[in-house]
Formats: structure tokens, sequence, C-alpha cells
């Protein structure tokens, strides 16, 4: 009677695992789509931006200045990292010359203050174009391929769940097989 019991045990149990095999493959399946999905969408938006690093050698791409752009002369922004990059290494180093060192923010204020003051209202335009862009290539570029990138992990872990249920679901169909 117990080793009866016992197979019914058992039965119930690789079934249960078969079923979060299932589960665990499709969630990963489902994760990994999501992942190809935002690296694609980023790529091919910022592909079409048409966005270059300076060649190397050229003067805007100064290794002084940029050191670690070096390794993107003359690449296109056509990733999350590249697009991090390009906003914050070059785009940002740029903004900060514009008004010394002030956001867009603070010079807005100052140009509220003194609306006639040319040289101010221009950087106050510089410095909302350049923020815009920084921001949008942080946001729809970087952020959204991190999101793809995590959604590519959490699909591995998910096949990795899935093969350890594999391994336990056919230690069960051994065991059972034993009673």
């Amino acid at each position: 009677m117990a080793k009866a019991h016992r197979k019914t045990v058992d039965t119930v149990l690789i079934f249960l695992g078969v079923v979060t095999i299932a589960l665990l493959a499709a969630l990963g399946g489902l994760a990994w789509k999501a992942g190809d999905f935002a690296h694609n969408q980023v790529g091919t938006e910022l592909t079409s931006q048409k966005i270059f690093f300076p060649p190397k050698g050229s003067p805007a791409l100064d290794p002084k200045e940029f050191p670690d752009l070096q390794q993107y002369a003359g690449q296109q922004v056509d990733n999350g990292p590249k697009a991090k990059a390009y906003a914050n290494g070059y785009i940002g180093r740029h903004l900060e010359k514009i008004a010394g060192g002030k956001t867009y923010a603070e010079v807005s204020s100052e140009a509220r203050k003194d609306p006639n003051n040319a040289a101010l209202q221009q950087q106050k335009q510089s410095l909302f174009q350049g923020e815009t862009l920084r921001g949008l290539l942080l946001s729809a570029g970087y952020a959204y391929w991190t999101f793809g990138t995590m959604a590519k992990d959490a699909a591995v872990a998910l096949f990795a769940a899935a093969a350890v249920m594999l391994v336990l679901v056919w230690l069960g169909f051994l065991h059972r097989a034993k009673l």
C-alpha cells in the first residue's frame, strides 16, 4: 500500500515538474522575445538618426578630452551603450562648455530675468536642444536597451531553471521506476 501511495506522489510531482518546465520555458521565450524587441527597436531608431562619433584623429574627438570615447571613433550610435557614451561623454561635455557648466534650468531662470540678453538667450536655446537630445538618447536609447538586456538575462535564468527542473523530473522518473 505504501509503495502504491509513493508511486502516486511521484506521478503527481513529475506532472507538476513537467508543467513547471513548460511554464518556465514559455516565460523564458517571452522574455527573450521582449529583449529582442527592445534591442531591435532601439537599434532601428538610433540607426535612422544617423548619429556618428567623430572619426579617430579628428580634433572633435581629441583623446585628451575624450579618452573614454576613443573606442567608438567613427562608429554609428546604434545601441544602448553607444547612446549613453554619446549622450554623457560627447554631448554632456559640450554642454558643460556653453554656460560655464550651468544647466538649462539655471540659464533659463537667468534668461527670464534678462530677456534682452541675446547671449543668454542663445545659451538657453543651445542647452535646451542639447539636454533634450541627451535626455532622449539616455531614456529612449540607453534605458530601453537596458530593459531589453535585463529581459534577456531573465530569459537565460528562466531557461536555466527549466533545465534544472528537467533534471529533477528525470530523477523523479528514475525514482518512480525503482518502486
